[in-house]
């Protein structure tokens, strides 16, 4: 039996089990064998060339994965919103390669994939899904797109995604594991825990810890606790964005909306645009922006005064000795201090160190060796 026949075969059975106290532990065993071959086929497919895939490389301050079944308007989004040609039409697989473009937006360079339009399967690799799919991993951002006429994608989206071990607008389990040499598995959590402790222990034991300090600092869920054990998960931030709404009746929009909230999404952070008519893409800018998390500094050079033109694009909570580091060169052997204006500082001119902590719009002068 091969490794892809082993892995239905367990889905089979995970499916076929009733969930409750009782079958607890087994589905944990069941869920930890499942993620161990799934990544063990992983590695053979990337190791035998897996198709081929899509190889996309990375520009820019962040990168933006348009993500959506054939027909919902990604194509012309992304030449709506960047200096790309994709090529649009009304019919299904329009777009056969990844195609890059990019978006200059508060100063940032941002980078915008219009990805091949996923199908029903594509984490099993039908229509060539993986290697989409791996495209998508290394994203900073994931924009689902849907047609309003068709809001059920979401729900398919989600389980491709979720199957290709991305967690789309989650943070990494809180469980850390430290193997040692004797003593079995002991468990120590900062709360309490819906799973009893022999549960946790076989899923651990599952994925090949015999001795070893299991910490968790949350309540985990059996999936939770998987992905947690687990080196190959991407989590990545998510925009719901709903194009064509030029073509509905504004009456309809109310049953649009109750779609959305039966998907557990707020109809005000859900972003409605026609890529077609290229209405609601400013807003659709600011929200990308803003989900990203990103800053500006500017830089205030010796003798040409502060660059408002092109700022350093850095991640919230950026350091000035992170700042240092993105600039490159050897900025890091000769600096001496900072001073900083702006929005983190106390005062104009605030001298600080490599540790202080800058804020969007501020103004960074670096004080450098000779």
């Amino acid at each position: 039996m091969g490794l892809e026949d082993k892995i239905e075969e367990i889905e089979d059975e995970i499916a076929n089990t009733p969930y409750n106290k009782s079958t607890e532990a087994h589905i944990g065993r069941l869920k930890s064998k499942l993620a161990e071959k799934k990544e063990k086929l992983e590695k053979q497919q990337s190791g035998s060339g897996g198709g081929g895939g899509y190889s996309v490389e990375k520009h820019g301050d962040a990168t933006v994965a348009l993500v959506g079944f054939p027909s919902v308007g990604k194509s012309s989004l992304l030449n709506s919103l960047t200096n790309a040609e994709s090529e649009t039409g009304s019919y299904e697989f329009t777009t056969l390669d990844v195609n890059p473009g990019m978006l200059n937006h508060r100063g940032a360079n941002i980078q915008l994939l219009d990805v091949p339009g996923l199908i029903e399967g594509a984490a099993a690799g039908k229509g060539g899904g993986q290697q989409v799919l791996a495209v998508v991993r290394n994203a900073d951002l994931i924009i689902y797109m849907l047609s309003v006429f068709e809001l059920e994608q979401y729900d398919r989206l989600q389980e491709e995604l979720y199957d290709i071990n991305i967690r789309v607008d989650q943070e990494p389990p809180k469980v850390t594991v430290r193997p040692k040499i004797k003593d079995g598995i002991k468990i120590t959590s900062s709360t309490d825990q819906d799973l009893d402790e022999d549960t946790i222990k076989q899923v651990i034991r599952e994925h090949g810890h015999v001795n070893a300090v299991v910490n968790l600092q949350e309540n985990v869920t059996i999936d939770r606790l998987v992905d947690g054990l687990m080196d190959n998960r991407e989590y990545i931030p998510s925009i719901t964005c709903v194009n064509k709404v030029d073509l509905i009746d504004p009456d309809y929009k109310e049953t649009v909306d109750e779609q959305l909230r039966q998907r557990d999404l707020d109809p005000e952070e859900v972003t409605f645009i026609s890529a077609e008519e290229e209405k609601g893409l400013d807003v659709l800018k600011d929200r990308i922006w803003e989900r990203l998390g990103l800053i500006r500094v500017y830089m205030e050079k010796p003798g040409r005064g502060i660059d408002w033109e092109e700022p350093l694009v850095v991640p919230k909570g950026t350091t000035v000795g992170e700042a240092i580091e993105k600039l490159g060169g050897e900025m890091e052997e000769r600096f001496r201090f900072a001073r900083v204006t702006g929005p983190s500082a106390a005062h104009d001119q605030q001298q600080v160190g490599t540790d202080h902590v800058l804020e969007d719009e501020d103004v960074l002068k670096l004080i450098l060796r000779r």
